[in-house]
């Protein structure tokens, strides 16, 4: 059974940190359900604290990947339109162009909404990327928390 656990495991850790750069995959929660897998086995001395704390954690970085393109638009000189725009633009390209809808989404969103707003194409486009950037900065976020958590599983569970 502990084999099994150890299998399980390490294909959620590698899925999670594959789902880190793939939109599709929710990568930081696949890792942390790998370390709640982890608590099943005997050799595992993760506390609870550590459990409260990680899964605080990645509901806040799984929160920030949608808020975090919209943020980054609106210091790119976006309006309320296009903030909303790329929130919206996120959601419709997760669900109807996926994996690329993800990405896109959100710039198209963000361009249309400041459109809408009466903004010039220019002034768009830099709102645009202003959600691309923040698209970025999501990525490398839910990256980082993956890999962390990718070594606590194999510091503590492996060795």
């Amino acid at each position: 059974m502990e084999i099994l656990i150890l299998v399980i495991g390490t294909v959620l850790i590698l899925a999670g940190i594959i789902g880190s750069f793939i939109p599709v995959l929710p990568g930081p929660p696949l890792s942390y359900i790998a370390l709640l897998l982890a608590a099943l086995l005997p050799e595992s001395s993760f506390s609870l604290t550590f459990y409260l704390y990680w899964g605080l954690v990645v509901v806040v970085v799984v929160s920030l990947e949608h808020i975090i393109p919209a943020v980054s638009s609106k210091r790119m000189g976006g309006s309320r339109y296009g903030m909303v725009g790329c929130i919206v633009g996120g959601i419709v390209g997760l669900f109807l162009f996926p994996p690329f809808g993800i990405i896109f989404g959100p710039i198209i969103g963000a361009f249309a909404g400041e459109l809408i707003a009466g903004q010039k194409s220019d002034k768009a486009l830099r709102a645009a990327i202003g959600s691309f950037i923040g698209f970025l900065v999501g990525t490398v976020i839910k990256v980082v928390v993956s890999l962390i958590l990718a070594w606590q599983f194999v510091r503590h569970v492996i060795f």
